[in-house]
């Protein structure tokens, strides 16, 4: 019973104040994510971890660096970009309380800990860029600066109504200058 987020801990079981720390890589075997940005397989994910040994059990903390994958939210354009995590939860001794973690023999097993805080991190509608315009309605294609204030399309005849509503001459720009004249 080994793997690639198994990490030792038979030296510092039951010895509150002692530390180890460990940094390595893993390349994923399975993706991660279901979205449309995931963290693929084959993709080297680097741990940087702290494993202290406390009363109730082994407090494990650090950070996890790899890069995600997908499309653009807006204009389905392909992204990759890079996502780091931290992450911090007690391994509790087993026998103790019932937890969702614990320490396994010998060891602490850090892959459930550490996909669930890479997935949760991953953008729920990720963009190219900040000012992304998306796709044009009309032709599909990707708009690459902005239509103007003024669109070329009809307006619904339900809300033209409104149009007599808004200050499209000015006046209230006039109304104002001439109250500071008075």
């Amino acid at each position: 019973m080994n793997g690639p987020f198994f990490l030792p801990v038979r030296d510092i079981i039951r010895k509150p104040g002692e530390m180890r720390e460990h940094r390595f890589e893993v390349t994923l075997a399975d993706k991660w994510g279901e979205g449309i940005v995931t963290v693929e397989a084959g993709e080297s994910l680097g741990l940087d971890v702290r494993l202290e040994a406390v009363h109730e059990g082994i407090l494990v903390s650090g950070t996890a660096d790899t890069d995600y994958v997908g499309v653009c939210g807006r204009c389905l354009t392909d992204i990759s970009a890079p996502v780091e995590v931290e992450f911090q939860e007690l391994f509790a001794y087993p026998g103790e309380e019932e937890t969702d973690f614990e320490v396994q023999d010998d060891h602490v097993d850090l892959e459930t800990l550490v996909r669930d805080a890479i997935v949760l991190s991953l953008p729920f509608q990720p963009v190219c860029q900040p000012d992304c315009l998306g796709l044009d309605p009309v032709t599909g294609e990707k708009l690459t600066e902005s239509a103007g204030a003024e669109s070329d399309t009809p307006i619904d005849p339900r809300w033209s109504a409104l149009r007599q509503i808004t200050d499209q001459d000015g006046t209230a720009e006039r109304r104002a200058a001439e109250k500071e004249e008075s």
